[in-house]
């Protein structure tokens, strides 16, 4: 055996061989340390390091919802961007001696958005101080085991939701990318009560309530000055006491909104809201509106030469109506199914969303099955998901598709949702900027 022997300066010399030993086995403990890294269920971030590198291999892959599948695919990740994509065989090259996640039989594309989230339940108050691990499995829980990146917060407390968003880019906590609206504006008399918040398990929180456009004006400065990344109005209120927004509030609003660059959401509640929203310039429709009955050509017209986006929120309908008859609840689900269809037929943009945050069934199963219901094909449903909110936010040279040199937000699917809409429920891993943010034991 060989020994080694002390050097000039005391220290105990190693010959090569056995120090040519030592590193061979010290760059195996740190590979295995890597790898047990970023199979943790996905309540830390995966290790990474500078020249980090992962082969997700065998998939399907959809890299935006136009382009044609990659079978039997690879998508390489290098510092947290997309470096390849293609086949399997063209790709043997690149991968060779890369970490790999064996994805056979799976579908891969990218990160999802979801459009329409809330921060406001309870158990997110004091953001800033909930434990890391506990923090986590909240946002898996509501976020990142179905797949979401990117997600637009619709209303909450924005100091609170500002400050879980600090703890996610810093690392500290796996989670998607979170932009808000900070707190909603309400017309005059129009906010719940907090019997109301503290019923539905909201926090309680300070909202704003405008009566004219000087107003609105005011209460939209002290939040795009606060850093909020868009702008939400309640149009009109759906319960008694039945209020609405004036015109000139919601003009002021979107005004200065847009003048910063930034988009203006609107709560419509009835056919009045959303054509005030409308002709008010705001950039997004947070829900369909089934109390209104069908959408006919005026309503239609009026959202198509505005350009608004429309996020349908199906699933919420059967959680509103969750204590009525059946059939009052399956025809009020039916409507906003056909409202839906109309928009669609009219060629209008849709973006997904499901108000979770404020529904505490996380579940999406059961919207994609009604987007595909209403006539939407798996396509147009991986664009509401993807390429369409990319585009409306502004992210479009950024995020939205698997490609060479992006932000490596990727989904991979248990299922293929070509077959069945519900398998974009099928989460099997998700990853930010490259990092696995969430794995499924399934």
């Amino acid at each position: 055996m060989s020994q080694g022997k002390w050097n000039r300066s005391g220290e105990y010399g190693v010959p090569d061989t056995m120090r040519h030993r030592f590193i061979l086995l010290a760059a195996k403990i740190v590979g295995l340390i890597v790898l047990l890294a970023a199979d943790q269920h996905a309540i830390g971030q995966s290790v990474s390091t500078p020249d980090a590198a992962l082969a997700l291999v065998g998939g399907t892959i959809y890299v935006s919802p136009t382009e044609d599948a990659i079978r039997d695919g690879v998508v390489l990740i290098r510092d947290g961007k997309i470096a390849a994509v293609g086949t399997r065989s063209s790709s043997a090259g690149i991968i060779r001696g890369v970490q790999t996640l064996d994805c056979s039989g799976l579908t891969i594309t990218t990160g999802f958005w979801n459009s329409h989230v809330h921060f406001m339940e309870r158990k997110w108050a004091d953001a800033a101080n909930i434990p890391a691990a506990e923090l986590g499995e909240q946002i898996q829980t509501m976020l990142t085991r179905y797949g979401y990146t990117s997600v637009f917060d619709t209303g909450s407390m924005w100091t609170n939701t500002r400050r879980l968003r600090d703890r996610i880019d810093s690392g500290e906590v796996p989670g998607p990318r979170i932009r808000s609206t900070g707190e909603i504006l309400y017309p005059k008399g129009g906010s719940s009560p907090d019997l109301v918040l503290d019923v539905i398990g909201s926090m309680r929180i300070a909202l704003p309530e405008v009566a004219n456009g000087a107003q609105a004006l005011d209460e939209s400065r002290k939040l795009l000055d606060a850093g909020v990344d868009g702008i939400k109005l309640y149009a009109a209120t759906f319960a008694p006491p039945f209020v609405a927004l004036t015109d000139d509030a919601i003009l002021a609003a979107v005004s200065e909104a847009h003048r910063r660059g930034k988009p203006v959401f609107a709560h419509p509640s009835n056919r009045a809201g959303l054509l005030a929203a409308v002709r008010g310039g705001v950039d997004v429709l947070v829900h369909t509106t089934p109390e209104s009955g069908p959408w006919d050509d005026t309503v239609l017209q009026a959202m198509k030469q505005d350009h608004v986006a429309l996020i349908p929120t199906l699933k919420l309908w059967k959680y509103e109506l969750r204590h009525d008859r059946t059939s009052a609840r399956d025809r009020f689900v039916k409507t906003g199914v056909e409202q839906l269809r109309a928009w669609l037929g009219a060629g209008g943009t849709i973006l997904f969303g499901t108000d979770v945050g404020y529904m505490n069934d996380y579940d999406p199963s059961e919207e994609y099955a009604l987007m595909a219901e209403a006539g939407m094909t798996f396509r147009q449903i991986l664009e509401s998901l993807t390429t369409a909110p990319a585009g409306r936010f502004g992210e479009s040279s950024r995020l939205g598709r698997i490609a060479v040199g992006l932000p490596a937000d990727v989904v991979v699917l248990s299922k293929d949702p070509s077959q069945d809409a519900r398998a974009f429920a099928s989460v099997r891993y998700t990853l930010r900027d490259g990092r696995l943010i969430y794995r499924s034991d399934k």
